[in-house]
């Protein structure tokens, strides 16, 4: 007999997320958002079997791109659970540039917990795969779709991205990633 295992934080995260990002697509894959969370989450279970760090991996994108607030995740799943979204989170600041923005996620990311890194790991990884997938079928045409629409931005991005995750280089994930990065992003 298999043994119980208490799913029950996960699975009211789930179906959070689900309703809050119920009726949005992925912004123009013809796909439900809430298929990147799941992405995310199943991404992170290959990482830890810790259900606090599952739930924010499913409730990551939910500050950020929905009505939800912080203290509402606070209230609903407690703080550590609150912590991990929120470091997962963009944090807008008004008047600062994209660069400025991801410099400042980068400074964050470095100085994040591994949990914080497990779960902002398995959103970046969701990402990159997408990537992976567009640029091969689209080409250079594809970074049209970007605020920032320069390849050798997002190649910082990501590189600087696989710095911050360095001390989870033990993980098949990241493995992963940095062979996306690197073949979508290759050193000069």
């Amino acid at each position: 007999m298999e043994k119980q295992m208490d799913t029950s934080l996960l699975d009211r995260a789930i179906r959070f997320a689900v309703e809050a990002h119920s009726g949005v697509e992925r912004r123009g894959k013809g796909f439900p958002y809430i298929v990147h969370p799941m992405e995310a989450m199943a991404i992170v279970a290959t990482m830890t079997p810790d259900q606090e760090v599952l739930a924010a991996a499913a409730l990551h994108d939910v500050v950020e791109d929905t009505e939800v607030t912080l203290d509402e995740i606070r209230s609903r799943f407690g703080d550590r659970v609150a912590q991990l979204v929120d470091t997962e989170s963009d944090h807008f600041k008004e008047g600062l540039d994209w660069r400025t923005r991801k410099e400042d996620s980068l400074r964050r990311l470095k100085e994040a917990t591994r949990d914080e890194k497990i779960v902002a790991l398995g959103d970046k990884l969701s990402n990159m795969r997408a990537i992976a997938r567009d640029y091969t079928s689209e080409g250079e045409v594809f970074w049209d779709r970007f605020r920032v629409k320069e390849k050798s931005v997002h190649g910082w991005r990501y590189h600087a991205l696989l710095d911050a995750f360095s001390d989870l280089s033990d993980t098949y994930a990241y493995q992963e990633f940095e062979f996306l990065v690197n073949r979508i992003f290759p050193a000069d």
